[in-house]
């Protein structure tokens, strides 16, 4: 395994507020540094692999530990995931990540983020601070369109393999289950895995009767368990207990925090960041589910005539007393939204860091105001590995065309030009430089001695020196698409890469689930996806496996 580390802004569409936070800010400029250590008090972005981190700052009783140890040790089976449990039981602290409950694992990011958990815990606890991997599954969220389809590569396609769930709009998507609809996705699966060992793994994980949740645990479990990854659905009626006082805090202070939020939202828009998650007018930072129907709202508050808070989820009414009510006789109905789900998350766990993607670094910038006044402290975050993998024969295609990683970040159109361009003798491309060159330098003099004489004069230059040019690199792409259809490898080749690498116009770690890569590389994967994530590299990775 070879790999080449590149900043992270080499990713299309990579926000100011992530690349900032990495440390790689766009035109090395921060926006605003200040108020990133702000939002990210306890993070070291210039070393994102500091051991700061790895001091533990929670609090949580033994009495605590030993009611969360006995509930994860129902949801794990792996010996090695027990193993950790009884550690965690014992004073170890966790690093956590976590991922929503997609079919057949999720994209490639799923394995990066479990991966990047299990490289930090090994990391702190070879420095003489025990931790423990846990993956925390969003099984609360009710998207159902987010989590029924997996993306897996053919020879020459992106195949979308999607699952018929039936539900009701809003229910909790972790509760759904797999009906005999399955089947047909899993007997595609297989032919696109060529019927390695990892297909008969999605079987008997995603077997008819499961439901997503559970299936998605059993699958990341069983792919980590060598490396002991602890799993967590926190939805039932015992975890919501645990993480009680944090879920009535966010009730009986629902207007302090909405303002803190609105407040940092503000200060993020304002430098010039973006705010994730928009705060609406009267939202709170909680969910309730319906207990007739299951689905689940988001809890809205307003003062009724007295002034007392008065609540609505759904088109019912509730008092703030009613509520509480419901959470101390049925805390499972009530349920943390995305900003407010990090702290509930280390109300239940010892976390000394948390391991997420772009989108979750960009949570905690506005998550941070509800960690410091519900708990008193922030928890670290720090990002995960993020990473292209490269086959041997797109690694060979890359050299023999010279493209490096980034180049082939665009159309395959415009990556199949480039190839022809490549491509074309020694001669041609002598020429076409000479001819550019020596446009430019007539057009660069000429243009301004013409804005010497008038101001207005120039800008028509300007224009027409403009069409010039365009006429010019139009000349090279004749050049390089007669090359192209001259030597029709050469567009399989830019297809190929493009597949690959940058499928569906997005980077490879977003679309192409892991499953495909354990498919295609075999259980080595998981360890040389850890040993990856232990690099001091903190942008974009390539790796040639």
């Amino acid at each position: 395994m070879t790999t080449h580390c590149y900043p992270i802004t080499v990713l299309p569409h990579t926000s100011r507020l992530f690349a900032d936070f990495l440390g790689s800010p766009q035109d090395g400029i921060y926006v605003d540094e200040p108020l990133l250590r702000r939002c990210y008090p306890n993070s070291s972005r210039e070393t994102p692999r500091s051991a700061q981190w790895m001091t533990p700052n929670s609090t949580l009783s033994a009495a605590h530990r030993t009611r969360l140890a006995d509930l994860l040790l129902e949801q794990n089976t792996q010996s090695a995931a027990r193993a950790n449990i009884e550690r965690l039981r014992q004073g170890a602290n966790a690093v956590v990540t976590g991922q929503q409950v997609v079919l057949f694992g999720g994209p490639l990011l799923t394995l990066l983020k479990a991966a990047t958990a299990i490289a930090r815990a090994e990391q702190a606890t070879a420095a003489g601070h025990p931790h423990v991997p846990i993956f925390w599954l969003a099984s609360e969220d009710h998207d159902l369109a987010e989590v029924n389809h997996a993306h897996m590569l053919s020879r020459t396609d992106v195949e979308n393999l999607k699952a018929a769930i039936p539900h009701t709009v809003g229910q909790p998507v972790g509760s759904l289950q797999l009906r005999s609809g399955i089947t047909q996705a899993l007997d595609r699966a297989t032919e696109l895995l060529a019927h390695a060992p990892i297909s008969e793994a999605l079987r008997e994980a995603y077997a008819t009767g499961a439901t997503l949740a559970g299936a998605f645990a059993r699958f990341i479990a069983g792919v980590f368990s060598s490396h002991g990854l602890i799993v967590l659905d926190a939805s039932s009626r015992e975890f919501h207990a645990l993480g009680a006082p944090t879920l009535e805090y966010a009730i009986r202070n629902a207007a302090v925090l909405q303002s803190a939020l609105h407040q940092r939202s503000s200060e993020l828009e304002a430098a010039g960041y973006h705010a994730q998650v928009l705060v609406g007018e009267n939202a709170s930072t909680l969910f309730l589910i319906e207990e007739a129907t299951g689905v689940r709202n988001a809890l809205r508050f307003t003062a009724d005539a007295t002034g007392a808070p008065a609540w609505k989820a759904g088109t019912t009414s509730y008092t703030t007393e009613q509520l509480l009510e419901i959470l101390r006789t049925a805390p499972e109905r009530v349920s943390p939204n995305a900003l407010l789900r990090p702290v509930f998350q280390d109300t239940l766990l010892p976390t000394s860091l948390y391991i997420g993607g772009p989108a979750e670094i960009a949570y905690f910038a506005q998550s941070q105001v509800l960690y410091q006044t519900i708990l008193g402290r922030t928890t670290p975050v720090q990002a995960r590995l993020s990473a292209t993998l490269i086959e041997p024969a797109i690694a060979t295609a890359m050299a023999t065309h010279e493209v490096e990683l980034p180049q082939a970040f665009t159309s395959t159109d415009e990556l199949a030009q480039r190839l022809g361009a490549r491509a074309m003798p020694i001669e041609g491309k002598r020429k076409l430089a000479a001819a550019g060159n020596a446009l430019d330098q007539e057009l660069e003099a000429l243009t301004g001695w013409m804005h010497s004489l008038d101001e207005n004069l120039g800008a028509s230059a300007d224009v027409s020196a403009s069409k010039m040019r365009y006429q010019m690199n139009r000349l090279r792409r004749m050049a390089a698409t007669f090359e192209l259809q001259r030597t029709a490898s050469i567009a399989k080749h830019a297809a190929a890469l493009s597949l690959h690498l940058f499928p569906l116009q997005h980077p490879q770690e977003r679309i192409v689930a892991g499953a495909w890569f354990l498919g295609h590389f075999g259980d080595d994967l998981t360890t040389a996806l850890v040993e990856a994530a232990k690099s001091p590299c903190h942008g974009h990775q390539a790796i040639a496996l």
